[in-house]
């Protein structure tokens, strides 16, 4: 019998082709399904990723519009051109009146015009070049007393902050040595040790003095500072950029305006603000514009519906998005912007898009401004002016909480023990203390000898400590003062329980004198108090809430007032801190959108194992019916050999017979 290598040789019906065409009629349903599903699946996937990057991209003005910064957005305007500034941290709205009395200017000094600048021998020496606290020694010699030589030494002196160059005037050439820095303390002072002993004048090196004696150099440009009346007031500043006038604001002086006053004004930037609810606006029509195209049903063709039409997902958010639209923000209920209809963002019942009204909102802003920074971002309220919201934490819940102050803040101060109505004598044996404020020591404070009256000792007291240079490195200061007795009073500046006061060594006669001892002070409190009832910690003027209540994080300023209930603090959340926290909550790692997406992520790895299941399937029968299309082909094989056998049998009979006849 023949072997059968090949399916269907035995046979000619039962092939490889019928077999693949079995293998595919079994693959062919599930592949399909599967297919479709896969397709839905990724569609759903795609849609989900589009709205979580509109969710995200509105997130972002939000963020912003969440930011009580945001809402008090300043400009910087002036009437006048010859005075122009810049906004920083720390400045507020107001209005300040600046003329410009005088430009500072660099100093500039030149010597006489000499024939060469390579050539030409000043004569040599040492020059000694002052500018501001910078000095510098210069030798000159052989090697560089020409004007080309002493500006190069001059300007390889970097330390002096000054520029040597030499000019050629047209009819000669001259040294030019400049300040690098404006106002009169950067004035150029150049003291000269002539080798020529008799030069002392106009030749030799000393032709290149200029001090206060000898004034050998000419002065193109006396050094100047600036000079400005500010609200009336004279000022003199060494720079023509003024960043310590007015708090968070950096003025620049270009020109004079004598008799017309900038008027500097810092507002509200009204403008800016709109365009950060404008752009909110704008996004959050693109995010609704895709949810409606994704949930959009097509009554003539209902399967070119939304891909979402009906996902509770999407229903949920709806609800949610246009309920933040259209209610009234927590805390603002009695107040004349209450939601964000008062300030022209509506929604047109036509289309569904929202609409944001300009006009209207600039409007509500000019009038209500505190109103309209609260319906955005957050912002505390208190019924006591002398407790002041500062912040709150994310976990902190709007609403209203009781304040309730139990200890009022107060100064770390030293008193002295000494009446100094009649007047006191400053001498040898009385002039010298030390003292440490807040934990720092100063160093030895003298006080200039003479007779003070109490009022000019205050005065003499006050200034010495503030000129200490430890303590001012340190940043501690202290106010002194008389109290009813005429005592000395020495008061740290700042509040709670690390203000202090101490005199660490003293005069011989000065706890006669001035009453003052080598003791402590008396050291300040911190406040203390509860919010919602709970017990609050205090520093220095600070209350804060701990834990874990619906009023933790809260921080309040308590500057004073009396002790008992102080009345409410309400803390509102605005509409963007509202919007980013319902957002996060849709991306967040167990929010909606995440979960659905990590869910179709899920199904299409299950479609994958029920693609890997079909394929073992459709393999599994692939090999059965190999092994049952080759059993019946050596079956028929078999036949065929059986039936040829029986057939040349028969042939053979039927010759034989014939043959017999």
């Amino acid at each position: 019998m023949a072997n059968i290598t090949s399916v269907g040789i035995g046979s000619g019906v039962l092939t490889s082709d019928l077999i693949d065409k079995l293998a595919t009629a079994e693959r062919e349903p599930t592949e399909l399904r599967l297919n479709r599903r896969e397709d839905e699946i990724n569609a759903k996937l795609s849609a989900f990723g589009r709205l979580k990057s509109a969710i995200t991209e509105l997130r972002l003005p939000a963020r912003t519009l969440g930011n009580p910064a945001a809402m008090k957005e300043l400009t910087l305007t002036s009437s006048n051109s010859a005075v122009s500034g810049s906004l920083g941290s720390g400045a507020k709205a107001g209005t300040y009146s600046i003329e410009v009395t005088n430009l500072a200017k660099s100093h500039s000094i030149s010597s006489a015009a000499y024939a060469d600048k390579d050539t030409t021998q000043i004569g040599t020496g040492s020059l000694n070049i002052v500018v501001g606290t910078a000095s510098a020694n210069i030798t000159i010699n052989s090697n560089n007393n020409t004007l080309a030589g002493i500006a190069e030494a001059i300007n390889a002196k970097t330390s002096l902050n000054v520029t040597a160059s030499v000019v050629n005037n047209g009819s000669g050439y001259q040294l030019v040595v400049s300040s690098n820095k404006t106002g009169a303390a950067n004035a150029i002072e150049i003291n000269v040790t002539d080798d020529d002993t008799f030069n002392t004048d106009n030749s030799g090196l000393s032709v290149l003095a200029f001090n206060a004696t000898q004034k050998n150099m000419g002065e193109p440009v006396p050094a100047d500072d600036a000079a400005i009346n500010y609200n009336g007031i004279p000022i003199t500043r060494s720079s023509n950029t003024v960043s310590d006038l007015i708090p968070g604001v950096t003025l620049t002086l270009s020109s004079k305006n004598v008799d017309s006053p900038a008027t500097i004004k810092i507002g509200q930037d009204s403008e800016k603000v709109a365009d950060r609810v404008s752009e909110f606006v704008d996004k959050y029509n693109e995010l609704k514009s895709i949810i409606t195209e994704l949930t959009a049903y097509d009554a003539n063709d209902p399967a070119n519906s939304g891909i979402l039409l009906g996902d509770a997902t999407l229903r949920t958010m709806n609800q949610q998005l246009r309920s933040m639209l259209s209610s009234v923000v927590p805390g603002l209920e009695g107040s004349s912007v209450r939601s964000l209809v008062d300030v022209g963002i509506t929604t047109n019942k036509d289309t569904g898009v929202v609409e944001f009204k300009r006009s209207e909102f600039l409007e509500a802003f000019a009038k209500y401004p505190d109103d309209v920074s609260a319906l955005f971002s957050e912002q505390g309220r208190t019924t006591d002016s002398q407790v002041g919201f500062v912040t709150k934490s994310i976990n902190t819940k709007p609403g209203s909480y009781d304040v309730n102050i139990t200890q009022i803040a107060t100064h770390g101060a030293f008193t002295a023990t000494k009446d100094v109505s009649a007047g006191v004598t400053i001498g040898a044996t009385n002039d010298t203390f030390k003292l440490k404020i807040n934990g720092t020591e100063s160093n030895d404070i003298v006080l200039n000898n003479a007779i003070y009256s109490s009022a000019q000792l205050v005065e003499e007291l006050q200034a010495q400590i503030d000129a200490d240079t430890k303590l001012q490195a340190a940043g501690k200061s202290l106010v002194v003062s008389l109290d009813a007795s005429n005592q000395l009073v020495f008061t740290s500046t700042t509040y709670g329980s690390t203000s202090k006061v101490d005199f660490t060594s003293v005069g011989g006669t000065a706890i006669a004198d001035l009453g003052i001892d080598a003791i402590a002070g008396i050291d300040g409190v911190n406040v203390a108090g509860t919010i919602n009832g709970k017990t609050a910690s205090g520093v220095g003027q600070q209350l804060s809430l701990l834990g874990t209540n619906d009023a933790a994080g809260i921080v309040l300023n308590i500057t004073g007032g009396d002790l008992g209930d102080r009345g409410q603090v309400t803390v509102i959340e605005g509409v963007g801190d509202r919007f980013v926290d319902l957002f996060t909550s849709y991306l967040s790692i167990d929010g909606s959108i995440t979960t659905r997406t990590e869910g179709f992520g899920k199904q299409l790895s299950e479609i994958g194992q029920q693609r890997l299941t079909l394929e073992d399937r459709v393999t599994s029968m692939r090999d059965r019916l190999i092994l049952q299309f080759t059993a019946a082909d050596i079956l028929v094989n078999r036949l065929n050999s059986t039936m040829e056998f029986i057939g040349r049998q028969l042939q053979a009979l039927e010759g034989t017979s014939s043959g017999k006849k």
